[in-house]
């Protein structure tokens, strides 16, 4: 193609971002990366069961294919949606995904906080996520050395990055 024809877009894979931050909430089981953490003593607050892996990977694979973000597609005054679990959230997104001539190529995500440990369960939380995405899905954590609200133990936050192709 000449330098000063136009790039035919649609063609081209996309990247996109997501991310995801709940506070702990007493009172509530731990979801995190489609994962229940039974050993933890708080959840996560949200809508639905605050997993803040899951959710950052449905608004990376909805950022790229641009049709927005997870509150876009459904919002939180949705009650069918209300108590979902993240992995539920994430299978629909990927078929919303595919229904809008996307494929997803992969998902890589990063949860930050101090709890749960993940690396223990990290090949058990890249498995269920990428069932429900239906792409491999990567899982890695962090904690920040003591600083902000996920060091000081107030919650998690996640990253992730998805990169689409057209199907």
């Amino acid at each position: 193609m000449p330098a000063d024809s136009p790039v035919d877009l649609t063609a081209l894979p996309r990247v996109g971002v997501g991310v995801d931050v709940h506070p702990f909430a007493p009172g509530r089981p731990m979801w995190v990366a489609g994962l229940h953490w039974p050993q933890e003593t708080v959840g996560l607050s949200g809508h639905s069961d605050g997993d803040v892996a899951a959710h950052a990977c449905c608004d990376a694979i909805l950022t790229a294919a641009g049709l927005g973000d997870l509150g876009a597609q459904i919002g939180t005054s949705d009650p069918v949606w209300a108590g979902a679990s993240g992995v539920a959230l994430l299978t629909e997104m990927a078929g919303r995904v595919r229904a809008a001539g996307w494929r997803i190529g992969n998902v890589s995500v990063q949860v930050v906080g101090v709890r749960p440990r993940m690396a223990a369960r990290r090949v058990e939380a890249e498995g269920v996520l990428s069932e429900a995405c239906g792409a491999p899905v990567g899982v890695a954590a962090k904690t920040t050395d003591g600083l902000g609200f996920t060091g000081r133990g107030e919650g998690l936050a996640a990253f992730a990055t998805a990169l689409v192709v057209p199907a």
